[in-house]
């Protein structure tokens, strides 16, 4: 007879085997949202071991790995050790929409946040990494307000048309889609409000300065 496992589990189970095939598939988990038609809010809570699929969205990811879908839910590796690691957290919010301003969002005076490897996954352990609150919901509809971002320093030739990045202007913070036009710099929300439009500046614009590429994010649902 097996031995019961919690749901707590069954999530970390799940999250872990669908990291390792998109490795072994050469995907991202964008990659799969996109091409699954499945909201990448949705996969990103699976990943983050806060929603467990229903059983016909396993069925579709086993089938788009070309495995079973007990390949996906059982731990066929035997029991592992869970292993986590620390991160800075800044005790800050920094805005999904306009800038707003942020004292010292680089101090000493930071906090830690332990997270799992499984659900890190290729970012587990990168001391390049840190975090911060969202505020606002220029973003939603692929970072919901009051999530925690998970932001990789990366050189801004690294950064792509179309990534997240947490920017400043001179004191003002915030997150948005970067793209480049010629000489210009454009930073656009992603929301359901079609109110909500580009910020646009130049590329000498000194007081522009590019923090980090948000590679995960983090749902509240306290």
């Amino acid at each position: 007879m097996k031995n019961k496992i919690t749901v707590e589990r069954q999530m970390q189970i799940l999250a872990e085997n669908i990291n390792k095939f998109l490795r072994r598939k050469g995907k991202t988990q964008t990659d799969m949202a996109r091409e699954l038609g499945i909201a990448p809010t949705t996969v990103s809570s699976w990943l983050n071991c806060v929603r467990y699929p229903r059983i016909d969205k396993i069925q579709q990811m086993a089938d788009y790995f070309g495995v079973y879908r007990s390949d996906l839910t059982e731990d066929k590796e035997r029991e592992k050790v869970f292993t986590s690691s620390n991160y800075p957290l800044y005790p800050v919010s920094v805005s999904a929409g306009l800038p707003i301003g942020i004292d010292g969002i680089m101090s000493d005076d930071v906090e830690t946040i332990t997270v799992p490897d499984i659900i890190m996954g290729e970012y587990a352990g990168n001391k390049d990494i840190y975090m911060l609150r969202v505020n606002g919901d220029f973003m939603n509809n692929v970072i919901p307000n009051g999530s925690i971002v998970v932001v990789k320093v990366v050189n801004l030739v690294a950064i792509k048309d179309g990534d997240i990045v947490v920017y400043s202007d001179g004191n003002d913070y915030a997150i948005k889609r970067m793209y480049r036009s010629g000489d210009k710099i454009i930073f656009r929300p992603d929301s359901d409000n079609v109110e909500y439009v580009d910020y646009v500046t130049t590329i000498d614009n000194e007081d522009i300065k590019i923090h980090g590429k948000v590679v995960k994010y983090f749902a509240d649902v306290s």
